[in-house]
């Protein structure tokens, strides 16, 4: 997990650079470079993962123009041999590839690079920047303007503040050039619906997933998974296991007075061999790390930060006594095959247009609650469910067929594993439980109830109204909200809105993000 910066003018100089850039060295810690390029600079500082050696350090060179990329090109081993006729190549990197494609295709090479990039990129012959981002947002990238007028680029937020008055997510699916953000894929839109069967469409996902999951096991670097016991981590875990046909090293966390999730992660890893670590985090451990987490994320989302406790502190834990590199995660199967709030849709149009929402707005919240817990711990994340192809398929598969009407939430990916024997079926037919809420119940509570002992009633009205954007609804939600401007002071607009359960919908009017007020969680807590 890379990290990535660009200027498009001189009007500050390496040594200010640095000073920004130096914020978020852990995403790449193992060697870092500042270059001017034309009237500006690319920055990169590298987590190295594929092509070990000092020969796939960035920026890139091709004859003037230049390149540097946080991203994983998956496939990219048959892209390079037809471009090998023409181009030569001095390192096993993966986003080597990138000049010469743009040599080749122009910035139509932004819609063959598949799922996990953001890069800025300078062309000598227009003397201009590009930058471009994959079209879920899985990798960050950030951006605003100086006060020269010149545009800056980002891996985080972080890297801008005090530099820009307004930092903005780069819209993912998007490239920009010449001063605008021109579109290039669009995963959620879809005109007509598939006209399959549901054993078709099941057979369809399959497939489909074990190809992501076999892409993304390609790595030099050690590889571990992330491991909850839901289902879709466990599928995950469940597939590589079997592609790769040796023992993998999984890693699950909860809370060390009632974990839920750690006996049903415990299960999994038994049935299917694998090399099992299970990591327990105290009220303290969460207290603690809380303004750390707020930090990292950039966020004052009240369900990302929830969620992105147990995430921190496993991942902190890897970091610390493992030589893993590489994080094999389960994230993106909720927005595409249903949450426990989506059981309330009203119809299938409803919740197909739940589903596009929450896919469009994925890179403000789970994806980067995965990418920054994942990141600041000099780890990489890898996002099967995030597939370009995955997606844009289940997104086209009919939402009659997606929604709930099974008495079991995302039947359709339990269906198209029912015949493999990958996992106990206790855990295939499990009912799903939020993360936030199975690492334990008692976290979200101490999370609450230290909210309460930080403000009186008066002080929480006083307070939360200074801000007229998404202004906080709950004392946790106050809290979050000053320590996001801590950090990142009048910048809340990064974010679109608390992530909350459509409560438009009749059994979802609800004043917490949690599954647990919902009417249906039912055993998915147990």
């Amino acid at each position: 997990m890379c990290c990535v910066m660009g200027l498009t003018d001189h009007s500050i100089d390496a040594d200010k650079i640095r000073e920004f850039f130096e914020r978020t060295v852990s995403r790449g810690p193992d060697m870092s470079r500042i270059v001017p390029v034309g009237e500006g600079y690319l920055c990169f500082h590298r987590l190295a993962i594929m092509g070990l050696s000092e020969s796939g350090m960035q920026p890139f060179f091709l004859d003037g123009d230049a390149c540097v990329c946080n991203g994983e090109i998956y496939g990219f081993r048959e892209l390079k041999k037809k471009l090998a006729a023409k181009y030569r190549f001095k390192s096993d990197s993966d986003c080597e590839i990138l000049l010469p494609l743009y040599r080749e295709y122009g910035t139509d090479m932004f819609k063959m690079l598949g799922s996990e990039f953001a890069l800025i990129l300078y062309d000598s012959r227009r003397g201009s920047f590009i930058a471009a981002r994959d079209p879920i947002g899985i990798r960050p990238l950030y951006y605003g303007y100086l006060a020269s007028g010149a545009a800056i680029f980002a891996s985080e937020p972080g890297n801008l503040v005090g530099l820009c008055d307004r930092i903005m997510p780069f819209p993912p699916g998007h490239y920009f050039i010449d001063g605008e953000f021109v579109r290039y894929a669009d995963l959620t839109t879809v005109d007509k619906y598939l006209p399959d069967d549901l054993e078709t469409v099941c057979r369809g996902i399959r497939d489909r997933l074990v190809s992501s999951v076999e892409a993304r096991l390609d790595a030099d670097a050690p590889l571990g998974f992330l491991l909850s016991g839901g289902l879709d981590s466990s599928l995950v875990c469940a597939i590589s296991s079997r592609l790769l046909g040796r023992k993998i090293r999984t890693f699950a966390i909860g809370m060390d007075k009632d974990a839920i999730d750690l006996k049903y992660a415990r299960q999994v890893a038994d049935f299917i061999g694998a090399d099992h670590t299970e990591v327990f985090m105290t009220k303290e451990d969460v207290i603690r790390s809380l303004p750390e987490v707020v930090r990292l994320l950039g966020t004052w989302d009240i369900t990302t930060i929830r969620a992105s406790m147990g995430m921190y502190l496993c991942c902190k834990a890897i970091h610390d006594t493992t030589d893993v590199r590489v994080l094999m995660t389960g994230e993106i199967s909720d927005e595409l095959f249903g949450y426990k709030y989506t059981d309330f849709a009203p119809d299938a149009e409803s919740f197909q247009a739940e589903s596009k929402k929450r896919v469009d707005e994925l890179h403000m919240y789970d994806v980067l609650r995965a990418d920054r817990c994942i990141s600041v711990n000099s780890l990489e994340a890898r996002v099967p469910f995030g597939d370009s192809e995955f997606v844009k398929y289940v997104m086209s598969i009919d939402p009659k067929l997606k929604m709930n009407t099974y008495n079991m939430g995302k039947y359709l990916l339990r269906h198209a594993f029912e015949n493999d024997d990958i996992l106990p079926e206790s855990i295939l037919w499990r009912q799903k439980a939020a993360f936030s809420d199975a690492v334990g119940h008692s976290m979200v509570d101490d999370l609450k109830e230290y909210a309460e002992s930080k403000y009186t009633d008066e002080e929480y009205e006083k307070r939360r109204k200074r801000y007229g954007y998404c202004m906080p609804f709950t004392k946790e939600s106050l809290l979050y909200r000053e320590l996001f401007e801590e950090f990142y002071p009048g910048q809340a607009e990064m974010i679109k809105d608390f992530w909350m359960p459509n409560r438009s919908w009749e059994g979802c009017d609800v004043d917490d993000p949690s599954a647990r007020v919902l009417a249906n969680y039912g055993e998915s807590g147990n």
